[in-house]
C-alpha cells in the first residue's frame, strides 16, 4: 500500500488495480526520463514528462495557469512581461498552457501571444466550457477556440461541472471530429470531490483537473487513486494553496535538506511534494511573472521525491 504521511490524510484502502495502475505511471514517469530521490541516480537536466494514460502520449508535469496573470490588458506593464512568461515555460521544456472563459480576459491573451511570435505548435492549449445549456455551450467553446487560436484545441473540460451532462456529449462528439484532442472536468474544491468521483466513476473522459498541495490534501482519499484506476490525466490547480501557504512559507529557510531534491525555493518544495503523487500528471500553477515561471518549471527537472522521502523529512506548516 502506498502512504503519504504529511499531515494526516493518508492514501488507505487503494486496490490491487489502483496500485498498479499508480506503479505503472511511476514506472513510465521513469522511463521518460525521472528519477526518484530515493533511487541515488543522476538526475537529467530537463523537464520530466509523465504519459497521459489515455494515449501514452508524454506531458511536461510543470505547465501554466493563466487566471489573473494572464487578464490584463493590452499595452499595460503586467501585458509586456507575458511573452516572457512563455518564453520562460517552452525554454525549461514545458507546454501546457491552461484557461477559461472564467478568467476574463485570458483565453484572448493567450491566443494573441501564442499567435504573435508563433509558439502555438509549442503549446499544449486546455481550456473549460463554464456555462449551461447546449448552444450556449456551443458558443462559448467556439468563441475559446477562436480567441485562443487552437482549432483544434488540445483539451476541452467541463469547467467545475457546471451542466456536465449537457457538455460531456458535446465534447466526445468534437473530438470524434477532430475539434479537440482530449476532454475532462475540473473543479477547485473538495467539497465538489464526491460528485466529482461518482462522474469519473461512471463516465469515461481523459482529463480531471483538481486543487491538490500540501495543506490541501483531501484529493489524496479518493479522487488520485480513482484517477489512476480510471486511466485519467490529473492536472493540478491550486499547487501552493491558493498562494497562502506560499505566503507563509516565504518568510522562512528552506529545511538543510531541501538540497537532496534540489530545490532552491519554496515554490520548487512544494510542486515537488504535488508531483511527488504519481497519479499526478501535470502541476500548472499561475503567474503573469517570467522569473516565477522559470523557477516553477525547476521543481520538474531533477530528482521527484517519494513517500519515503516526506515521511522522513515532515514539514511544520
Amino acid at each position: 500500500m502506498v502512504e503519504w504521511p504529511v499531515g494526516s490524510n493518508s492514501l488507505t484502502g487503494m486496490t490491487r488495480a489502483e496500485f498498479l495502475r499508480i506503479a505503472a505511471g511511476a514506472i513510465t514517469a521513469l522511463a521518460l526520463g525521472g528519477r526518484s530521490a530515493e533511487s541515488g541516480a543522476t538526475s537529467v537536466a530537463s523537464m520530466q514528462m509523465r504519459a497521459i494514460p489515455s494515449t501514452g502520449k508524454p506531458l511536461p508535469v510543470i505547465g501554466l495557469g493563466t487566471y489573473q496573470g494572464f487578464d490584463v490588458a493590452p499595452g499595460s506593464a503586467e501585458y509586456a512581461r507575458l511573452p516572457g512568461v512563455l518564453q520562460a515555460l517552452f525554454a525549461a521544456g514545458g507546454s501546457v498552457i491552461d484557461s477559461s472563459p472564467m478568467y476574463g480576459r485570458a483565453e484572448a491573451t493567450t491566443g494573441e501571444l501564442l499567435a504573435a511570435d508563433g509558439s502555438r505548435p509549442k503549446a499544449f492549449v486546455a481550456t473549460k466550457v463554464w456555462t449551461r445549456g447546449r448552444a450556449e455551450g456551443l458558443l462559448q467553446m467556439n468563441e475559446s477556440l477562436r480567441l485562443m487560436h487552437a482549432d483544434p484545441l488540445d483539451l476541452m473540460q467541463v469547467h467545475n461541472l457546471v451542466d456536465w451532462r449537457t457538455h460531456l456529449p458535446v465534447l466526445r462528439e468534437w473530438k470524434e471530429a477532430g475539434r479537440i484532442r482530449y476532454i475532462g472536468m475540473t473543479h477547485y474544491s473538495a467539497g465538489a470531490y464526491d460528485e466529482l468521483a461518482a462522474v469519473m466513476r461512471a463516465e469515461r473522459f481523459d482529463f480531471v483537473q483538481i486543487n491538490y498541495s500540501l495543506d490541501e490534501r483531501d484529493a489524496e482519499r479518493v479522487i488520485l487513486p480513482l484517477a489512476a484506476n480510471r486511466g485519467m490525466a490529473v492536472l493540478i490547480n491550486r499547487p501552493f494553496g491558493g498562494g497562502g501557504l506560499l505566503r507563509r512559507l516565504r518568510g522562512r529557510p528552506l529545511p538543510a535538506w531541501a538540497g537532496e531534491i534540489g530545490v532552491t525555493s519554496w515554490a520548487q518544495l512544494l510542486l515537488k511534494f504535488v508531483l511527488s503523487h504519481p497519479a499526478v500528471t501535470c502541476a500548472i500553477p499561475g503567474t503573469g511573472r517570467p522569473e516565477h515561471m522559470a523557477d516553477n518549471a525547476r521543481a520538474g527537472i531533477g530528482a521527484i521525491p517519494d513517500a519515503a522521502f516526506w515521511r522522513r523529512h515532515p514539514l511544520d506548516l
